[in-house]
């Protein structure tokens, strides 16, 4: 076998991995994206034209994770292996500040971030939910942007394309856990909808999040928090307090949820070591809004949520790399973004919420 064919064959065997080895919610979408990318230069150099298999429709365990958006995808939450681009954002890289104003900025940061996720939560507790059927599907369509370049090469994003999931309420142990269609330039598989698989029967639970688990973890924030801490997968080369930053953008891009759990959610980030506020910052719809940023030096990412100025209703996010030296980057690349465009509840998978975006 000659090594285009190992590759494809090691991606193919990445895709369908157990439950245990995938990943949560936005950044899992990063790494389908990146290993769908290989497969097709792959399938291009091959010596005569092949159908994928069947398996390769299949993403793996129910886990959407943008940016790590690549943020989702939506959004989330995007961000810890290879092919970054070096596309500087307005949030980072060129600070030529003195180290004591950057020092005094981070500070004044750092403590209006609590002030302003409390404020969030108070939003979110007036806000209405209708409760959602265990046999119903959570609808989100999303504007997502993300890398498109390889592992060995720098981060090249791609043009936004949209990402509609429909996620099942249903809660038993499943292997789908949903479903996923994208559309538009750079879209994988453009307009097939494809199962949200894995391997072995997924709970509901942090990685089968429904409605009805979610409106069962504790509204206290100090709680909740320590369940998050206990319960969260920590990926090779991240902190435990970033996993849980990140988990925590994923719940709130991805799910529908009772107000309470939402507020609940917001109060425990505040929690957090390191998170900040950046006054202005844009999702990938070209929405201004707050955000709620916190970086980890342990895996060199910074991810970033969005939230409209007004209402602090959740916009999107963005997810970074700080700095790679051997990719040469040195302050804040963006390697995906995730704008939630549209929320909803429907009855069966592949339908389509009426009304308008946000």
């Amino acid at each position: 076998m000659n090594a285009d064919g190992r590759r494809t064959e090691d991606a193919l065997e990445l895709l369908s991995a157990p439950a245990e080895w995938d990943l949560r919610p936005g950044r899992h979408r990063h790494y389908k994206d990146v290993l769908m990318q290989q497969i097709d230069q792959d399938l291009d150099h091959a010596p005569a034209p092949a159908a994928a298999p069947a398996s390769v429709a299949s993403v793996p365990a129910a886990r959407r994770r943008l940016t790590r958006p690549a943020v989702l995808v939506p959004l989330a939450s995007m961000a810890l292996a290879g092919a970054l681009a070096v596309t500087l954002t307005g949030t980072g890289g060129d600070d030529r500040s003195a180290p004591a104003d950057r020092a005094a900025t981070g500070n004044a940061r750092a403590q209006s971030a609590p002030v302003t996720l409390h404020r969030i939560a108070v939003a979110a507790m007036a806000r209405d939910v209708t409760p959602v059927r265990d046999d119903q599907f959570v609808y989100v369509r999303s504007l997502t942007v993300s890398n498109k370049g390889t592992f060995e090469g720098p981060v090249k994003l791609g043009a936004p394309h949209t990402v509609e999931t429909w996620t099942s309420q249903d809660p038993r142990p499943l292997k789908t856990t949903g479903w996923m269609r994208e559309s538009g330039k750079d879209a994988v598989m453009p307009d097939e909808t494809i199962p949200i698989e894995s391997t072995d029967a997924v709970p509901a639970g942090i990685d089968h999040p429904t409605y009805t688990w979610l409106s069962s973890l504790p509204a206290d924030p100090d709680t909740l928090l320590a369940l998050l801490r206990r319960d969260v997968r920590v990926f090779d080369g991240e902190s435990r307090e970033q996993a849980v930053f990140s988990l925590i953008g994923d719940l709130l891009s991805q799910t529908l949820m009772p107000p309470k759990n939402t507020a609940a959610l917001y109060k425990a980030a505040a929690r957090i070591p390191g998170v900040k506020e950046i006054p202005d910052a844009v999702d990938v719809a070209g929405r201004h809004g707050i955000a709620i940023t916190r970086e980890d030096a342990s895996s060199a990412t910074r991810d970033e949520w969005i939230f409209d100025k007004r209402s602090l209703a959740f916009l999107g996010a963005r997810g970074f790399i700080t700095h790679d030296k051997q990719k040469g980057i040195t302050s804040d690349t963006l390697m995906g973004s995730t704008a939630v465009m549209r929320r909803a509840v429907v009855d069966r998978h592949g339908e389509k919420a009426a009304g308008a975006d946000h």
